[in-house]
């Protein structure tokens, strides 16, 4: 799996393209050759997977129950609007108009790279979202990661 990190501002052209910064390219598994899917972020961003971890992340998704009504729910809007997408030979990516309406991206975007995607975010709204940051990240911090074990105990961070 990737490590991908990093926050990258970006403009859009007239036609929705935009340059891969050249520390996303370094970034990418090999193998994956500039190749993409981009679908809707589970906020009103996009995200961006390197095709090998798109195949990995839809290999989860169609592993579930398709009886069940909200799995079912959940895989249509997961793959809704998932699209492939190839560095052109200039080294950008064009954004599916859909998926920019649903983002409500304009010309400036931002890049957060973190795991194995990318999200794609209208400037306006990462900032907007950065400004809404919790006031006391430390509980926050306690509580999403204050289960994880430490050195192989099974004990709960204090």
């Amino acid at each position: 799996m990737p490590h991908l990190l990093g926050e990258y501002e970006c403009k859009l052209d007239s036609k929705g393209r935009f340059m891969l910064p050249s520390g996303l390219k370094k970034q990418m598994p090999p193998g994956d050759e500039g190749r993409f899917v981009i679908n809707r972020g589970f906020e009103s961003n996009l995200t961006l997977y390197p095709e090998s971890e798109w195949l990995k992340s839809s290999r989860e998704v169609n592993s579930l129950n398709l009886y069940n009504k909200k799995n079912r729910e959940f895989v249509r809007y997961f793959f809704r609007g998932a699209t492939e997408l190839r560095l052109d030979p200039a080294g950008r990516l064009l954004l599916p108009k859909s998926l920019l309406d649903y983002g409500g991206i304009g010309r400036e975007i931002v890049l957060f790279a973190y795991g194995d995607r990318i999200e794609v975010w209208a400037k306006e709204a990462y900032e907007q979202m950065l400004a809404s940051e919790p006031d006391n990240f430390s509980s926050l911090a306690e509580e999403v990661m204050g289960k994880i074990n430490q050195a192989g105990g099974d004990k709960d961070v204090p």
